[in-house]
């Protein structure tokens, strides 16, 4: 048997994959275990997981592949600092040690720190590397349902590349197209994430979410402006804006100068009209390029089916158009399509590529995306009370009956069930869950449950078989990326004053049958939930379904503002103690938080940063 272990890390998150015989056996991002959002540092203890869920020792894996070629992107670095120069210097001088100490020699680097798993690893030629955009391409196409497709690549950047076109044929992946640094789309919409006050490679899907509570005023004057946009979807962007090649921050002043506001200070400056219509019109551009790009590709290759990778195929409503507009047969979307997904696609790449082994094509390959860590009653039982909670024990077909009935109460359930998601969706999982009918959900559990800005929306989990009766779709859309609108006849209409209402306002008109997971523009984030890859929480809301008729509950990450996805019991129960939830139900564990030593409850409003 070969086994692989593919990692990424040094730039944000960082995150190690195990495949055996190009079976994906287990993956996950650093963060989950270090408690630190993005982590991006050696990925100790996500190596350390999936080693032991393979049962294996370092010293007996046959490759270790880091996900991009460190002299590549360094080249990139000294390139475009002599571009620009004498502009730059203060950023070339803070990032040329770091460079000169530890990521030039990464080899040696990686060397170091992976003999820290096992005194008897000393095989430094183990250590491969694969090219950025190659490992995304790779995680996408390799797990796909597809025997051949085009694969489009959309990130910041990675050595060079920012956006790539490739095509994968049974086991072969070949790259055909490139768009360059510093021209990106990844960095295009991350300069409007700084430009609204928003942290950048983590506030972007805050802009997404904004977006449908503006109009889309600017997006002329981008176009005009910012990016020389062509026909087939390709840019170049105009660099005499953007202080990202060579400065400390995104966007320069001649930036503000054109939009009239200076970069919005999140911790003074409330979010304005001005902001959702910027955050509507650099969306409606990123549409705009996506449609274009995935149609020229769409033209030229006449291949029906598209992969997509990279932090940009997190744009779920860009996703929806694509499908919308009927572009490709099929769309298939790698979960964990940031960095932490190219530690798989690095490992597959390996074998399909380098070692030329034959791939086996079916339906889920990533197995729901469900490959981090579970927990057994035993370990489960023991933790609960070391922590002192208080729990009652069910056996597994009473849990959907019982919860079901809970959430039909307006309760609301942190459910930890089996294996941990990899990719930064909860889908069943490590998931907060709700009943879409209430009017207040939204606002409760932004508010109360995750502490964050109330204009954020939910995802519906829907029964895969009703999901045309409730949305405008009729796909597969395992790992919630794709957005699709609510269905007409579940739709209520605004009235004429409700019409005339503007952004923030928006948010408290009830628009559906299920208003909880109804953005203000009809959209909603869908997941469809199968049989096949989690029957547990396919039984708990077809359990809810026969109490209230309706297929469909509210499923958000179990975490709060600024927290990375619960791992263990102990992030949990924490969570769990420090936030309004109702219920926690772990695997066959049921704690009712009015039944817990209220002396254990924490102020977790504050505990993480804001991200």
């Amino acid at each position: 048997m070969t086994s692989i272990l593919g990692i990424s890390a040094f730039y944000h998150d960082s995150a190690a994959a195990l495949i055996e015989d190009g079976e994906i056996i287990a993956a996950a991002q650093e963060e989950r275990f270090s408690r630190k959002k993005h982590d991006s540092r050696y990925p100790m203890n996500a190596v350390n997981y999936v080693l032991s869920e393979g049962k294996l020792k370092l010293s007996e894996i046959d490759h270790i592949v880091f996900f991009e070629k460190p002299f590549l992107k360094f080249e990139r670095l000294l390139e475009t600092y002599m571009a620009f120069a004498p502009k730059g210097f203060k950023s070339f001088s803070l990032s040329m040690p770091l460079w000169l100490r530890e990521k030039l020699f990464q080899k040696k680097f990686l060397f170091e720190n992976l003999k820290q798993h096992d005194e008897n690893f000393n095989d430094i030629t183990k250590i491969k590397f694969s090219e950025h955009h190659y490992s995304h391409a790779a995680s996408a196409f390799y797990p796909s349902p597809f025997k051949e497709a085009v694969v489009l690549t959309l990130d910041g950047v990675g050595e060079w590349a920012t956006t790539t076109v490739a095509i994968g044929k049974n086991n072969k992946l070949e790259m055909l197209k490139e768009i360059h640094f510093p021209h990106s789309l990844g960095l295009l919409y991350s300069a409007f994430t700084y430009y609204t006050g928003f942290k950048v490679n983590s506030g972007e899907y805050k802009v997404m979410g904004l977006a449908p509570y503006g109009k889309p005023k600017y997006k002329d004057l981008i176009i005009k402006e910012l990016i020389d946009l062509k026909e087939d979807g390709s840019f170049k962007l105009n660099m005499d804006y953007f202080n990202y090649a060579t400065g400390l921050t995104m966007t320069n002043k001649k930036f503000s100068n054109l939009f009239g506001e200076p970069v919005r200070d999140p911790k003074k400056d409330l979010l304005k009209d001005f902001h959702m219509d910027i955050a509507a019109s650099i969306q409606s551009v990123t549409e705009e390029i996506i449609l274009r790009l995935t149609k020229n590709i769409a033209k030229e290759y006449k291949i029906k089916n598209l992969c997509l990778a990279g932090g940009v195929a997190l744009n779920c409503v860009a996703n929806g158009k694509i499908l919308k507009e009927n572009i490709f047969e099929n769309i298939w979307i790698q979960p964990a399509a940031g960095d932490a997904g190219g530690s798989l696609g690095a490992a597959l790449a390996y074998w399909h590529h380098e070692l030329k082994n034959q791939r086996n094509v079916y339906k889920d390959r990533m197995k729901g995306a469900y490959l981090g860590p579970k927990f057994d009653d035993n370990t489960i039982e023991k933790k609960l009370n070391d922590l002192k909670g208080n729990f009652v024990k069910k056996k597994t077909d009473e849990i959907s009956s019982i919860i079901a009935k809970e959430l039909s109460n307006n309760k609301t359930v942190g459910w930890f069930q089996g294996r941990m998601e990899f990719g930064p969706r909860a889908l069943g999982g490590r998931s907060i869950l709700a009943d879409p009918r209430s009017e207040k959900m939204q606002k409760e559990l932004n508010l109360k449950i995750k502490f964050r800005e109330s204009f954020r929306p939910f995802a519906p989990s829907v029964l895969r078989e009703d999901v045309n009766d409730w949305f405008e779709m009729n796909d597969d859309s395992p790992y919630m990326l794709l957005v699709s609108e609510v269905k007409k006849s579940k739709q209520i209409l605004m009235t004429e004053k409700d019409d005339k209402l503007f952004g923030i306002d928006k948010l408290n008109v009830k628009r559906s049958v299920i208003p909880a997971i109804t953005h203000v523009d009809y959209s909603a984030r869908v997941q469809t939930v199968h049989k096949e890859t989690n029957l547990k929480y396919y039984n708990l809301i077809n359990e809810f379904k026969k109490i209230t008729g309706c297929p469909v509950l509210v499923n958000t990450s179990f975490n709060v503002r600024g927290e990375p996805i619960v791992c263990s019991i102990e992030d949990a129960f924490n969570c769990f103690m420090g936030t309004n939830l109702d219920i926690l139900v772990i695997e066959n564990f049921i704690l009712f938080k009015n039944q817990q030593d209220q002396s254990l409850r924490q102020d977790y409003k504050e505990k993480f940063e804001l991200d």
